[in-house]
C-alpha cells in the first residue's frame, strides 16, 4: 500500500514516528513533510495529501497537526476523500470498517506515542466491511457529484453573465 504522510510544525515529531510504523508494516511512504519544526500552514500540506488520495496516486493518507481537526477539515474538501479525526482504537477501527476512511487525521498534542502507533496499525489493517455501509458511502459520493455539478453550473452562469 502507498501511504502519504504529512504534518504541520506541531506534528513534525509525530510524523517521524508514524512513518516508522507505516514502513515497519511493509508499506511505501510518500513523505510530504514538514521537515522542521518551523511554522507552516496545515492547509497546504493537507491539500497536497488529499489531492494524491483523490487522484488515486496513493492508497491512503495520514495527516498530523495539533488536534487533527484542521487537517481533517481541509482534506475533506476533496471529492473522494473521507478523512477522519481519530483519537482512540475504536474510532480508528470504525473509521475504516464503517466509513472506509482513506485519510487518518491525528493529534500531535493529545495522543501518546503508544496510542498513535496502535491506532496507525489498526487503521492500516482494518478492512472496509461493505454491506449496508457501502450504500451510505454511495450516498456521500452522490452528494459530492451533485455539489460538483452545482459549482460547474454556477461557473457557466457567471461566465455567461460577464
Amino acid at each position: 500500500m502507498r501511504v502519504v504522510v504529512g504534518a504541520d510544525h506541531r506534528g513534525f515529531e509525530v510524523r517521524r514516528q508514524v512513518i516508522a510504523v507505516v514502513q515497519r508494516l511493509g508499506h511505501e511512504v510518500v513523505d510530504l513533510g514538514t521537515f522542521s519544526d518551523e511554522a507552516v500552514d496545515y492547509p497546504d500540506i493537507a491539500a497536497e495529501a488529499a489531492r494524491l488520495v483523490a487522484e488515486g496516486k496513493v492508497d491512503r493518507g495520514i495527516l498530523i497537526c495539533g488536534t487533527g481537526v484542521g487537517m481533517c477539515i481541509t482534506a475533506n474538501k476533496f471529492a473522494g476523500v473521507r478523512a477522519a479525526p481519530c483519537h482512540d482504537d475504536i474510532t480508528a477501527r470504525m473509521s475504516r470498517s464503517h466509513n472506509d476512511a482513506n485519510v487518518l487525521c491525528l493529534s500531535a498534542d493529545m495522543l501518546g506515542k503508544r496510542l498513535i502507533e496502535r491506532m496507525v496499525e489498526i487503521w492500516l489493517a482494518t478492512p472496509f466491511e461493505g454491506g449496508r455501509h457501502l450504500r451510505r458511502l454511495e450516498k456521500i459520493a452522490a452528494i459530492e457529484r451533485q455539489l460538483q455539478r452545482n459549482r460547474q453550473e454556477k461557473e457557466v452562469g457567471d461566465t455567461v453573465n460577464e
